[in-house]
C-alpha cells in the first residue's frame, strides 16, 4: 500500500493508547486505497483484541492465526461489510445501499460478540447511502454498542450528513507525491518507459488506484495527441475530428476516461512552461473542460461530443503567433 503512513500511525497510536474513537471516517479520492486501509484495519482488530498498554505492532502484524485465517477465508463473523449490492443476477450494482441492509446490520449489533474482543462494520461508500439509511446509521453513531468499530469509507465527504461526521474521528488520504510515486510505479514495472511512466505520474493525480489503471493505456501517446492540438490550435479541425472519433462510443469509453485524467496534469504542464500572462487563459480552459466532464456525467452524453468539446478547450491554449494563431 502506499499513502496510508499517516493514516496507520493515527489508528495505531489511538488503539495503543486505549483511546479508539468507535467511528472513523477514510476520507479522500477514490483510488487512493480507502477501502484496502479498512480492511487491514478490520483484520488488525479482530486478531489483536482490546490495545491499551500492549506492545506497539504494525497493522500488518499476523496476531492471532486462527482469527486471520477466518479472515482470510471471508468468514469472520465480527466483520461486517455494507456496499451497493447487484440487482437481481445482473452484474450491474443497485444505486444505493439500502435501508434494509442497514437494518439488518442494527439487527446483528444486538448480537453478542461470539468471537474476539471487537465487531468492526466496514460501509464502502457511505456515500451510497440512501437517505434512510443515513439517518439509521446516525441513530447508531449516536449510541454505538460497546466494542464496536465503524469504518466509514468516503470519496465525497462535504455531501454526508454534517451530523455523521461530526460524530467521526476523520483520517484523509491525501495525493500522493509525484516523486514517491514515480519510485513506487518504477518498482512495480521497472521497464516501463521513463516518458510514459512520467506520462502516468501526471494523469494520476496522485492516486495509486488511477496510476495502476492507467499502466497499460499508453498515456504518453494520448498526451502526445493532446499536446499536438494545444500547440498548433488544429486550425483545420483535423485532429479534433480524430480525437472525437476515436473516443465516441461505449467501446471506447475507456480511451475517453483516459483522456479526461490526461487533460488536468497536461493543462497544469502548460501553466507551468507558458509565459505569465497566458495562465490565466489556461486557468479558464480548465474551468471550461471541468463543466463539459461534469455535464456529460450527469446525462446520457455523447463520448464522441465530449472528446471533440475537450479538444475545442485546448485549441484555444494555442500560441497567438505564427501560423497557430487562433
Amino acid at each position: 500500500m502506499i499513502g496510508h503512513e499517516g493514516a496507520e500511525r493515527a489508528f495505531l497510536e489511538s488503539w495503543q493508547g486505549g483511546r479508539l474513537h468507535h467511528a472513523w471516517l477514510l476520507a479522500g479520492p477514490q483510488g487512493m486505497g480507502k477501502g484496502a486501509f479498512a480492511e487491514r484495519v478490520a483484520r488488525f482488530l479482530v486478531t489483536h483484541g482490546i490495545g491499551g498498554d500492549m506492545p506497539q505492532a504494525g497493522l500488518d502484524d499476523p496476531g492471532d492465526g486462527a482469527a486471520g485465517r477466518l479472515v482470510d477465508a471471508g468468514n469472520h463473523p465480527e466483520i461486517l461489510r455494507l456496499a451497493r449490492q447487484p440487482k437481481d443476477k445482473a452484474k450491474e450494482l443497485a444505486r444505493n445501499i439500502t435501508i434494509e441492509q442497514v437494518r439488518q446490520m442494527i439487527r446483528r449489533l444486538h448480537l453478542s460478540l461470539s468471537l474476539g474482543d471487537w465487531r468492526v462494520i466496514i460501509i464502502d461508500a457511505v456515500d451510497d447511502l440512501e437517505t434512510d439509511g443515513a439517518n439509521a446509521l446516525l441513530k447508531t453513531l449516536e449510541e454505538p454498542p460497546a466494542k464496536t468499530l465503524f469504518l466509514l469509507v468516503s470519496h465525497s465527504p462535504g455531501r454526508l450528513l454534517p451530523t455523521i461526521r461530526s460524530r467521526c474521528r476523520t483520517l484523509r488520504f491525501q495525493p500522493v507525491d509525484n516523486d514517491v510515486m514515480t519510485a513506487w510505479l518504477h518498482e512495480m514495472r521497472p521497464m516501463i518507459d521513463v516518458t510514459e511512466l512520467r506520462a502516468i505520474v501526471a494523469a494520476s493525480g496522485g492516486v495509486p488506484g488511477k496510476a495502476l489503471a492507467l499502466i497499460d493505456s499508453d498515456v504518453a501517446a494520448m498526451e502526445k495527441r493532446l499536446l499536438a492540438i494545444a500547440n498548433s490550435g488544429d486550425p483545420e479541425n483535423r485532429l479534433r475530428e480524430a480525437l472525437a472519433r476515436d473516443v465516441g462510443g461505449t467501446s471506447n469509453r475507456a480511451r475517453l476516461e483516459l483522456v479526461i485524467d490526461i487533460v488536468p496534469g497536461l493543462l497544469a504542464r502548460l501553466a507551468r512552461e507558458r509565459p505569465v500572462e497566458e495562465i490565466a487563459p489556461i486557468l479558464a480552459q480548465w474551468d471550461r473542460v471541468q463543466r463539459t466532464v461534469r455535464d456529460a456525467v450527469r446525462g446520457s452524453y455523447d463520448g464522441a461530443m465530449v472528446g471533440f468539446e475537450i479538444g475545442n478547450c485546448l485549441a484555444e491554449l494555442a500560441p497567438r503567433h505564427g501560423q497557430g494563431a487562433r
